[in-house]
């Protein structure tokens, strides 16, 4: 009786009726049966005992490791944070350094703006004193009012703006020097 049979049989009937009925062959052929059957038996729980201790084995070992991610990942969130905070902190220096070379360059455009202003003012009143003493010059030697305005218009014609040498600053002194000097005349101061 192999183990299909065995089963079979023991399927089918009640086992007292097997063993009433059954003759010393199919006993011994049960019996060897039944002790094949409980060593199989033994062994799949021995199979199991090992699967099951194995699982737990890794069980635990699948914990441990959770655990040690979770304490990597909560180390790396920690560097994470400051990393960030890090960053937030360096950005905020350099947006206030951007803002301080932002105040500083408007400062030096306009001190730029100003030294170029002075510059102007300083190069033109150094033409004009120079042109002053040109003009003085120019109008030495003059002692009657007839004799002014006669040098006023040659000097005139010669600096006009519309000559092609020109030069209407020097015209504007010209015309200034003419009207300090005709109302010096006018008043008597000079004779």
């Amino acid at each position: 009786m192999n183990k299909v049979d065995g089963t079979k049989i023991l399927e089918e009937q009640n086992c007292e009726e097997v063993l009433a009925d059954a003759t010393e062959d199919e006993l011994h052929e049960l019996k060897i049966w039944l002790f094949k059957e409980n060593v199989r038996l033994k062994m799949e729980q021995s199979e199991l005992k090992h699967g099951q201790d194995a699982l737990v084995k890794e069980k635990k070992q699948f914990e441990e490791e959770m655990k040690k991610m979770t304490r990597e990942l909560e180390f790396e969130q920690k560097r994470l944070k400051q990393d960030e905070s890090f960053f937030d902190k360096k950005m905020d220096i350099l947006k206030n350094a951007f803002a301080q070379l932002d105040v500083e360059r408007k400062k030096l455009e306009r001190d730029r703006v100003l030294l170029e202003a002075e510059k102007r003012v300083h190069e033109t009143n150094a033409r004009l004193d120079k042109n002053m003493e040109v003009a003085e010059l120019l109008f030495q030697g003059v002692n009657s009012q007839l004799a002014l305005k006669k040098r006023y218009r040659d000097l005139i014609k010669m600096f006009h703006p519309d000559n092609i040498a020109g030069d209407h600053e020097m015209v504007l002194v010209i015309n200034r020097i003419y009207d300090e000097l005709k109302t010096d005349y006018e008043m008597g101061k000079r004779a």
